[in-house]
């Protein structure tokens, strides 16, 4: 059973820009050592932050359903918390797994363009291992097992088979991480569409 400490939060920047999420449990530590205030809406005032003070007094003024009790107090979880000092937004690279290739396809075979289950997709090497081909994001693809077996141990051309794109090493994008995650807040909408399209594009 999910303990509501695992509740996730969007955290933001200093230039309140939606960089992450994280648990409940982390927010508090980070709002407790001074790190990061958090966020509250009002209608009338907009977004108003506090600190772990602040925030004890907003909780015993505004009760609500998602508390933490102690034996001296009860907090609410704070929904949205902005970082005190970090401004840029991270850099992450994409893991390299079999799990992100597929998802970078979308499922889909880069040789006939159909889209499979993934128990009916295999990863291909562009340029065959044993000619120098490295297991990499730039030469790795899904195949559907009949493309595999039909190209085999060639290059694409001398299967007569064509590439829909050209494989290459995704980049992270936060607000992807963060929308594909939990299903978001309605508190976090209005962060989640200023990352969205303030996001730059690739290539």
């Amino acid at each position: 059973m999910q303990s509501v400490l695992d509740t996730p939060v969007l955290v933001l920047n200093r230039l309140w820009q939606a960089v992450n999420t994280c648990s409940a449990r982390r927010a508090f530590t980070l709002l407790y050592q001074g790190h990061a205030q958090a966020v509250s809406a009002d209608s009338a005032q907009g977004f108003l932050t506090h600190d772990f003070e602040s925030w004890q007094d907003f909780s015993r003024e505004n009760p609500h359903s998602e508390m933490v009790k102690t034996i001296t107090m009860s907090v609410r979880i704070p929904r949205i918390i902005v970082l005190l000092l970090f401004e840029r937004l991270p850099k992450k690279e994409v893991k390299f797994t079999r799990h992100n290739v597929f998802e970078r396809d979308k499922n889909t075979c880069q040789y006939c363009g159909q889209l499979f289950s993934r128990e009916n997709l295999n990863l291909d090497h562009v340029l065959p291992r044993d000619r120098g081909g490295q297991t990499t994001w730039e030469n790795i693809v899904c195949s559907c097992i009949p493309c595999n077996t039909r190209k085999g141990n060639r290059l694409p051309h001398e299967a007569k088979m064509h590439l829909i794109r050209k494989p290459k090493r995704p980049k992270w994008r936060p607000f992807l991480h963060i929308s594909l995650s939990n299903t978001p807040h309605e508190s976090w909408k209005h962060f989640l569409d200023i990352a969205y399209w303030n996001v730059e594009l690739g290539d």
